[in-house]
């Protein structure tokens, strides 16, 4: 303020002022700056052009409204596969998986037991052609909107997209191909001669499976898992969430929810048209190899014939 002496007081008083309101606006301009900083919209995701990541999606409650298995199971009632009593297990098990909001192992189990029993002695080609007719008929109209757009937006950028499900691969093929996606893994059943046995291959490709399986596909496509993404609501499916550098977990149940605030992944939630929150970027994380290398490997194999 020295500098301002010749000054007559008056003039000093109102020249003293404008310096301070000077450097109050520089001090907020530049709070403002730092504060903004931190909130700007993330990268440009996904990236287009990076033929070295790719999107793998859960199925069930992820990309489709309820259990693609008990959909099948509908449209095999409808065409006299099995009788009512099998109708109404499917039905309970549906509920259950509506109202609890998760996947539970053992109702997994017994609509798996179910559909197996119920297609032993039929046609691979016969259950193929009948999933098409299936999926215009019940699953078509189930597709969560947010979920396909998203599916979208990594096809438009060049990578490929994958279902990764429980379900069995015929119905997840049927699923990928009317969606548009490049494919899918799923739970193998045994064909002898292209009849069905009514017995698994390996494992239920479900929990640590699905990592399993999306390791041995990302080495075969050349993929970065750390460049790649996945989406699934269950909290099952967190070791396959865990392999890539962006995790989703979309209309998440409540472990899952849990976990994905923990470690700041992405949320999307379409179940009630609330806005998604998006909490931050994922860090990858390695899980180990536990169950599924059978199921995963005769998926692989399967695709490429």
């Amino acid at each position: 303020m020295a500098a301002l002496g010749w000054l007559t007081p008056r003039r000093r008083s109102a020249t003293a002022r404008s310096v301070l309101a000077g450097e109050a606006s520089a001090e907020a301009a530049r709070k403002t700056s730092l504060e903004t900083a931190g909130t700007t919209e993330e990268p440009q995701f996904p990236v287009h052009g990076d033929d070295r990541a790719a999107a793998f999606f859960d199925l069930d409650n992820t990309v489709m409204q309820g259990a693609a298995l008990f959909h099948f199971g509908r449209g095999l009632y409808k065409r006299k596969f099995f009788e009512t009593r099998e109708l109404a297990r499917f039905a309970w098990q549906q509920a259950w998986f509506r109202l609890a909001g998760v996947e539970d192992p053992e109702h997994m189990q017994e609509a798996r037991d179910s559909a197996l029993s119920i297609v032993k002695g039929h046609r691979v080609a016969e259950l193929q052609s009948i999933g098409e007719e299936i999926y215009d008929e019940y699953m078509a109209e189930r597709i969560w909107p947010g979920t396909r757009a998203l599916a979208q937006a990594h096809l438009d950028a060049g990578q490929k997209v994958w279902l990764v499900t429980a379900a069995p691969v015929e119905i997840a093929q049927v699923i990928a191909r009317r969606l548009g996606l490049t494919g899918a893994l799923g739970t193998v059943a045994e064909s002898v001669d292209g009849v069905y046995t009514g017995k698994l291959v390996g494992e239920p490709l479900h929990g640590p499976a699905k990592a399993e399986a999306v390791r041995a596909l990302a080495a075969a496509e050349g993929l970065d898992l750390g460049r790649c993404a996945a989406y699934s609501d269950s909290h099952n499916d967190i070791p396959m969430l865990s392999l890539v550098g962006h995790p989703y977990a979309i209309n998440p149940d409540s472990k899952l929810r849990r976990h994905a605030r923990e470690l700041d992944w992405r949320l999307r939630d379409y179940r009630t048209g609330r806005k998604a929150a998006k909490v931050g970027i994922p860090a990858a994380a390695g899980v180990g190899a536990v169950a599924g290398g059978t199921a995963a490997a005769i998926a692989l194999h399967r695709r490429r014939r």
